[in-house]
């Protein structure tokens, strides 16, 4: 290899970058335009057999959140039954500077601490799975199954990576920089395993599964 090819194998990478960042900016110029979807807060209170009810986010934690659709609620079949805490935030735009927070961070600020954390596969309604977070967490004595996964125009995602990846590639792409995360947490009952109340946390998501894509379009 000559010199001069070396010189310019050196300078593709810069380039591409340089590429890829004036694409970016130039999509931050434009409007964006979504599909139609409706407000999160229309989301159902009754899913199959769950009621659920809606709790309050505090102040502090809706200035955090920033600009975008919540709903935080609790759902149960029946009293005595330990229920699903369901956390649901869609950003129309995340070009403003309001973006979605990883439950990663967001958790440990509300003093939950990591026992275990890795993935799960997520059974679909019509077949097949899809790879979301799963942790375990604690705090005072209790404890919780978590599961959370980003949506991001009909992908599923759990990587915090590709998750930024998809939104720079999908603002050049498509002029969307829209996204949303589903995080469900369950406690582990009395004299209750990790499996028992992980399966309680799956067979809900797998309800709800099917409802997001009107509230978190594709």
């Amino acid at each position: 290899m000559t010199d001069r090819a070396a010189s310019w194998l050196r300078l593709v990478p810069p380039l591409l970058m340089m590429a890829v960042t004036g694409g970016f900016l130039l999509s931050r110029a434009r409007p964006e335009r979504l599909p139609p979807f409706q407000p999160l807060n229309g989301f159902p209170l009754q899913v199959g057999d769950w009621q659920g009810r809606d709790e309050q986010i505090q102040e502090d934690v809706w200035k955090i959140l920033g600009k975008g659709e919540f709903v935080q609620r609790r759902y149960w079949r029946s009293e005595g039954e330990p229920g699903v805490d369901l956390f649901l935030a869609f950003f129309p735009t995340q070009k403003t500077g309001s973006t979605v927070h990883s439950p990663q961070h967001c958790l440990p600020g509300a003093g939950w601490s990591p026992v275990e954390h890795g993935v799960t596969q997520l059974p679909l309604p019509h077949g097949g799975t899809v790879v979301v977070n799963r942790y375990i967490v604690a705090r005072a004595g209790d404890r919780e199954v978590v599961l959370y996964w980003y949506l991001s125009h009909g992908r599923v995602i759990a990587s915090e990576f590709w998750g930024k990846f998809y939104l720079v590639a999908d603002a050049i792409r498509m002029n969307r920089t829209d996204g949303g995360l589903v995080r469900l947490a369950t406690p582990l009952g009395m004299n209750e395993g990790v499996a028992t109340a992980q399966q309680r946390a799956v067979s809900f998501a797998e309800m709800i599964f099917p409802k997001l894509d009107a509230y978190i379009p594709d």
